[in-house]
């Protein structure tokens, strides 16, 4: 009698779950998107790939990030650099693992709008090769002169058009492409000196090596408060709120709006409850002190928008900036 009982308990139990199973058509994960999707996730550790070396503006977004990402989901976040070709062997790399939520790549807006247009179309990355999950922030660029230079406005720079000495700072950069496309409206022609990142192009303005150079805010500023160079103009769209006084390159009339913009992703085919969970995460941790105050100790404007949004706005620049060095023949290949 009990042995016949016991084979009843079990029957009616394997029923029970087969019905289960039946009323979620035969997926326990609950998953709605292309992946496979797990009720548990993450089961264990998110790792966040970085396209540049540590210590950089990326480097230095992602960990922030990680941090807080790390506290919501409660799980590790370890970041990972693996620099190379302006993010584009970071990219590459995540955008082949599985699209599970477990690998995680930190995007440059620079490396989809600006360096397919200095690199061939076989090297070129695409935002269809990922999932973009958020937008995060907006590092803008400003130009600044050396005080030797005697430069305090662009019109001064105008003026020296044929006696400017200019660095520039890698090929495919905002940097690049911002003072470029300027220089070409205004024209302006001048004596080009390669650096390959803005701190070095920096310094060479603080020691008048140089005369101007395009750099990012979170570079330039502390030697702008130092009073070593003078800021002429900043290429944001609107004027940065951490240089209020300095007008943009809109306003002066050029149309040369160029920020660097950053990004999460994940491969491509990211299940939808998955994506939903890291949306939540990443929420979570923008809105946390230590995030907040992060962006303002580095000068970063939050532009904390949707994935979807991200692409549309990714996608319209890489446009713009391909019409504008079409109109002005700039190659940035150089």
């Amino acid at each position: 009698m009990r042995l016949a009982h016991r084979r009843a308990v079990a029957g009616a139990t394997a029923a029970v779950a087969a019905l289960t199973l039946a009323a979620c058509g035969g997926n326990v994960a609950g998953g709605s998107g292309e992946g496979e999707a797990s009720s548990d996730y993450p089961s264990g550790p998110v790792t966040l790939t970085v396209g540049q070396d540590a210590g950089g503006s990326t480097d230095l977004i992602a960990r922030a990030l990680a941090d807080g990402m790390s506290g919501d989901l409660g799980v590790s976040v370890p970041v990972v650099n693996r620099a190379g070709a302006n993010g584009a062997v970071a990219t590459q790399e995540v955008a082949g693992k599985p699209a599970d939520g477990s690998n995680l790549v930190l995007l440059n807006a620079s490396l989809i709008t600006i360096t397919p247009l200095a690199v061939s179309e076989d090297e070129a990355v695409s935002l269809d090769d990922v999932d973009v999950i958020k937008g995060l922030s907006q590092d803008d660029y400003v130009l600044v002169a050396s005080k030797k230079s005697g430069f305090e406005n662009l019109d001064d720079l105008k003026d020296a058009s044929g006696k400017v000495t200019y660095g520039t700072t890698g090929v495919g950069t905002g940097s690049q492409l911002a003072q470029a496309v300027l220089f070409a409206q205004a024209e302006i022609e001048g004596t080009s000196v390669p650096f390959d990142s803005g701190s070095p192009a920096l310094t060479a303005v603080v020691g008048d090596q140089v005369q101007v150079a395009t750099i990012q805010l979170g570079e330039a500023k502390p030697q702008i408060d130092a009073g070593n160079v003078v800021p002429l103009l900043a290429f944001s769209a609107e004027r940065n709120q951490f240089l209020p006084d300095v007008p943009t390159a809109v306003e002066e009339g050029y149309d040369v709006p160029v920020s660097q913009y950053r990004a999460l992703a994940a491969p491509k085919g990211l299940p939808d409850d998955v994506k939903a969970r890291l949306v939540e995460s990443v929420d979570a941790a923008v809105a946390e002190d230590a995030y907040t105050s992060f962006n303002e100790n580095n000068l970063l404007t939050p532009h904390e928008i949707s994935g979807e949004e991200v692409v549309e706005e990714w996608t319209a620049l890489a446009e713009k900036y391909q019409d504008l060095t079409a109109e002005y023949d700039i190659s940035l290949a150089e």
